[in-house]
């Protein structure tokens, strides 16, 4: 997504743009603290965050009939997970909500997302709930699948499954606030067009994958909803939060703010 911003491959009209690279829950935490003037979020961490930042319609990774995987040493069945050990990456994750709904009683074992693997087939959890590379590498560790939530909530709802989105603080003011939105739309848009380029860029933050899985993992959640959310999106994420709040999972309503394109 950031491809162009970084190689400076687009006019960003005097505006720098300084890019850190880290797991989402870091930055659900930075995010919560309002470290950041822009930056990726889990869209569970967005309903905590509504207060100080608007969703920026361009920058989501969105799941249509795939998602965060939950697996296991052995198969097992919806059920079955009640009260088990869960590595989860991070409370505040999308793929955390999405558990709560499809399953709320089981024990989560907060869990580094690159670590997840290993921690269930090594028996520290029962099960793993992978989100990142991992939904492409778990059969290589002999693990099972026993649910892809995203393909469990399309069943559900007949929605993609909205996991994370890019926001900005709403203190910038809305004349920045638009050029930022613009520069992001030019720099997805600008990847899109240079997939080759776009994706020697992304290999340099691969973490081990060969390049076929990683433009594989890359297309599955850099595509056209990233340009924009479109209606199906931009109703996913009201549906996603509120069924969050229906179950407890969210304490609150959440007011979705996109900022306008």
């Amino acid at each position: 997504m950031f491809y162009a911003l970084a190689e400076g491959k687009i006019d960003t009209e005097g505006l720098s743009y300084v890019h850190e690279l880290q797991d989402i829950e870091s930055l659900n935490q930075r995010a919560l603290r309002g470290e950041l003037e822009v930056t990726a979020v889990s869209i569970h961490a967005y309903a905590y965050l509504a207060d100080r930042y608007a969703l920026l319609p361009h920058g989501a990774s969105i799941g249509d009939r795939y998602g965060p995987r939950l697996v296991a040493r052995t198969p097992m069945t919806r059920d079955e997970l009640k009260g088990k050990r869960i590595a989860i990456p991070g409370f505040k994750t999308t793929a955390y909500l999405a558990l709560r709904l499809y399953q709320p009683e089981f024990e989560p074992v907060p869990t580094p997302f690159d670590e997840i693997e290993d921690v269930v087939v090594e028996g520290k959890a029962d099960v793993g709930l992978l989100i990142h590379e991992g939904q492409l590498t778990f059969g290589d560790k002999g693990l099972h699948l026993i649910e892809d939530l995203g393909e469990w909530w399309f069943q559900e709802t007949g929605l993609p499954l909205p996991l994370g989105g890019n926001v900005v603080r709403k203190d910038l003011g809305e004349d920045l606030i638009k050029t930022i939105s613009r520069h992001l739309k030019a720099s997805i848009a600008y990847s899109l067009d240079h997939r080759a380029g776009a994706l020697d860029h992304a290999m340099k933050f691969a973490r081990g994958l060969d390049r076929s899985r990683a433009d594989t993992f890359v297309g599955m959640y850099v595509n056209d909803w990233t340009l924009d959310y479109g209606q199906r999106g931009r109703e996913a994420v009201r549906l996603l939060l509120e069924r969050g709040a229906d179950a407890g999972v969210i304490p609150h309503r959440v007011q979705v703010e996109f900022v306008a394109d």
